[in-house]
Parts: structure tokens; sequence; C-alpha cells
């Protein structure tokens, strides 16, 4: 299909309004208030996972005051949050910073092609409304699209699936018009999709069951902080806010680092936990042991036991088994046994893409991503202008988000100072060795998708740390102009702070 005349001629496009997106056009209006930006949304409104997921439950699995951005305190009563109020939060923090009437929505990015002789990014999207093609160019592209699939879930085929008679639903795709009152429901899975659903569920359900085929690492927290609410009490919001994010950052450093230094001593801490959430359960080694240690996957975040209590009072069960096949009635097990069920419901998971599925190329020649490695974690080796943003597996997503963006800044900043049009982190080791993207960590939807992630060199700057404190000094006060990056003008257009439509003619 031929594109349409260009939408929008900017210094930076962003690709996606979700939190990453919308705290990267905060960050770009206080720290580069000179640029220019759009935003591309293949949906009808921000916020991303908060505005797909409907799943009943729906919330955060880390506290909002590390989920939430550094420069906007998280006013809420409850640390543990519900999609709802995290979706006010996108909404607000865009309203604030004046974010909305830069973004396109209904456009689903297709390309982006780079040309080194107009420095320029060539950005096509399909426009809902007609589907007719429609082109952004761009200096600087900011890919904010997430790492999984808003199209469609992870959904393994299971033998006999279409024997059964009764309603089967993804989380990602919740219907608005499902009513489980009173029904028996079975939910595959162990994640925290899982975990969250079951407990709201089985408060109307006539029982939900969890069926695994192994069991996850859970935790119970408060969903309302003691620590956060005694701070808001002495001190003014944005000092309790900021002194509570410091506080769950080490803490959540601390976690971590115990449970990879010593795991079995963290592993019988979790477990013992568990076990006096649930006194007198029957089967807690089968269903609640798992046979990796913490951390290998995220660990299930239970706000006020409230997994726990559900399993007590006998409203939702755990089946620890494989399934063999579906039936009519439900599900049939490996060990023979039949879960009867009005519904089924499949979480099991997420199917994990980079940059919103985005067919890159540079000056016509495609890219393949996983040919390439990553620079300090944000942009990947002789990929100029482009940055992503990929949070963390062992902490909140958005405080990557927020360090990323400080660094975008800073490159947009020391590019204007050296007149550059162009900044590309170059890689001269093509020997260096090439390591997985994440290690030591196991989850599925890595697991399946580790042939086409980027990947990790042996040494700064070609790894990605999973370490929250050294990126932070990395990209936030280590200097920009490394000797990797190299900055150059663009070979037809004279440099400038902005790009204007003059330019574009001159280089036509």
């Amino acid at each position: 299909m031929q594109a349409e005349q260009y939408a929008a001629d900017v210094d930076v496009l962003i690709v996606g309004a979700g939190l990453s997106g919308i705290g990267a056009a905060a960050h770009l209006t206080m720290q580069c208030p000179n640029k220019s930006y759009a935003i591309v949304e293949q949906r009808a409104d921000m916020g991303g996972t908060w505005d797909l997921f409907r799943y009943p439950g729906i919330r955060s699995d880390s506290d909002m005051h590390t989920l939430g951005y550094r420069f906007k305190p998280w006013l809420h009563e409850k640390t543990i949050a519900d999609g709802p109020a995290i979706w006010d939060y996108v909404h607000e923090t865009a309203q604030e910073y004046g974010v909305e009437k830069h973004i396109h929505f209904r456009h689903r990015v297709l390309r982006a092609d780079w040309s080194s002789a107009e420095a320029l990014w060539t950005v096509t999207a399909q426009r809902e409304e007609d589907g007719a093609e429609v082109q952004f160019r761009a200096n600087f592209l900011f890919m904010c699209a997430g790492y999984y699939n808003y199209d469609e879930g992870y959904k393994p085929d299971f033998p006999g699936q279409d024997d059964f008679k009764g309603r089967v639903i993804h989380p990602q795709h919740w219907p608005e018009d499902f009513d489980y009152k009173n029904k028996n429901v079975v939910v595959i899975g162990s994640g925290a999709t899982a975990v969250t659903i079951v407990p709201v569920m089985a408060k109307t359900a006539a029982k939900v069951t969890m069926l695994q085929r192994s069991p996850t690492y859970m935790v119970s927290r408060p969903a309302i902080d003691p620590f956060s609410q005694f701070m808001r009490k002495i001190l003014p919001e944005k000092a309790a806010y900021a002194v509570t994010r410091w506080r769950n950052i080490n803490w959540q450093r601390l976690v971590y680092w115990r449970a990879r230094s010593s795991p079995d001593k963290m592993s019988k801490t979790l477990l013992d936990e568990a076990r006096a959430a649930m006194p007198g359960y029957k089967n807690f080694e089968t269903d609640f042991t798992p046979k990796y240690g913490p951390w290998e996957q995220r660990l299930c975040l239970v706000p006020d036991a409230d997994m726990f209590e559900a399993i007590n009072n006998g409203k939702a069960e755990v089946v620890t088994d494989h399934i063999d096949h579906w039936t009519e009635k439900g599900i049939r097990l490996k060990s023979g046994k039949l879960l009867e069920a009005d519904a089924i419901v499949t979480a099991t998971g997420l199917n994990l893409v980079l940059l919103g599925q985005t067919e890159l190329s540079i000056d016509g020649k495609t890219v393949n991503l996983a040919d390439h490695v990553n620079y300090k974690g944000v942009m990947f080796n002789d990929i100029p202008n482009m940055a992503s943003v990929f949070g963390y597996v062992n902490a909140s997503w958005t405080l990557k988000t927020d360090i990323v963006a400080d660094y975008v800044c800073r490159l947009l900043n020391m590019m204007d100072q050296k007149g550059a049009r162009i900044a590309n982190p170059h890689l001269d080791d093509l020997d260096m060795p090439r390591l997985p993207f994440v290690s030591d960590f196991s989850s599925g939807y890595f697991a399946r998708s580790f042939d086409m992630l980027p990947k990790n060199g042996d040494r700064h700057p070609w790894r990605v740390l999973q370490n929250y404190a050294a990126e932070k000094k990395i990209l936030t006060k280590d200097p920009v102009d490394d000797g990797v990056m190299l900055f150059s003008k663009a070979q037809s257009i004279a440099p400038g702070k902005a790009i204007r439509p003059d330019m574009m003619e001159a280089a036509e």
C-alpha cells in the first residue's frame, strides 16, 4: 500500500503511550524543552498494559513507589494498586505535562527505516480508521512499546480443547459479559496473572481451581504500606514519596541479592511464610515448593495474603499435575483425575516481542536485532539514533524507564552541543563473545524467545546489568561522550536543533 504524505516531522518520535511512553514524553518536556516530539499509539487510549488488561483483580505486581515515576508521587492509599488506579495515574501524568495533544492514537507502527544521508527515521504506521499507511519522520526514535504482543497471548495447543463445551478465556482478552458467579472455574497457570485472578474469582464463583505443572514462589505483602503511610504523616508528599521509593528500591535489591547469593536460605524463608499462612495444608511440598531457586522467575506478590485466605476458606484449591486432554466437562489430568469446569481460564502467559514488532531497516537493509548487542541497556550497536526501554526482570519496570529517559535526554543535549545529527554506538570488536540477553531467568516468555532477543557482550558498555544502582550511575552520571558513541553530521542536511520542512525539501 502506498503511504500517504507525512503525518508529522519531529525531533523525537516515541512509539507507545503506556507507562514508558508517557514517562519518556514527560522527561523530554522537562529536560529537552526545545525538542519537538510525537507519540504513535496503536490503541484508542493511553495506558498500555493498564488499558489492555481487564481481568478480575488486575493490579500491579510491584509496589507503586517503584512502579510509579520518580518525578510524580504516588498518592493513592494502596501501595499494591489496582489497574484502574494505575490507568488514572498515567492519564494524570499525561495531563500535567501536556502529553495527550502529541499522541496519534489508533496508529500501528509497521516499519522504521533509517537514512544515514538525511539523519532521519521514516516510520510507517497503519491508521486504524481507514487502513491507510501514514509516515512520520524524526531524527531520533524512542521505542516504548513494551515487551509483549498486545494482539495475542500465549496459547498452547491442548489435546481435545475443541471438545470442551464451556467457555474458554485468555486473561489478555477478558470479555465484559463473562459472569462466573456460582460457576466452577479452572485457571491454568501459576504465575502472577493466575495468582491475581484466583482469589478474586473465588469470592463469587462456586469454586476456583488453579491447575499448575509446577509451583511458584508466593510472597504476601500488605496492600497498604505502613511505612509509606507514616512517612506521609510526617513529611511533605514529595519527600515522603522519595524516602519510601529509596527504601523500597534498596529493599528489592537486598531481597534479590540474598536470593541469588543464598538461595537455600531465601527459599526457606519464603516457604516458611507461605506455610504459616496456610496452617495444616496437606500437600504443601507438592503444591507450593518450586523446583527452581528464588528469583530465577519473578516472585508472585500476594497482597494481604488473599490467595492463601481463599485456599484456607475452601473457595480455591491448587492442583499440581499435567494435562492429558480436555473433555466435554473439563480437563482430564495425567493422574486420571477429572477437573470439571463450567469455564477454563488459560493464564498461560505472554508472547514476548521487541519494539512492538516494528520492522527495522538501515539505508534500506533489514535489521535483525538478534544480530546486535545491547549498549548500556538502552541502544544497540551500530543502530543510530534509536533507544528502547526494556524494564527489569528483578525489579519494577518503571525504574528503568526513568533512567533510560534521562540518558536519552542527555544524549540529545550532547548532540546539540556538538552540532551532531547522528549518535551511533559503534562496536569495533566483532569477536566479542555474544551472551544471552538475560541470564539466570527461566520464565516461559523468555525461554520461548531467546533466539529473537538481542545479545549481551562480556564487558561494559555492551552488557545489560539488571542492576538499578549500577545502571542509574551509568545512564545519569557517566559521560555520554564515552569514546564508543560516535557523533557525526548527516551527509545532506546541515545540523540544526529541529527538523523543519525546508530542511526536508533541501535533502530531497
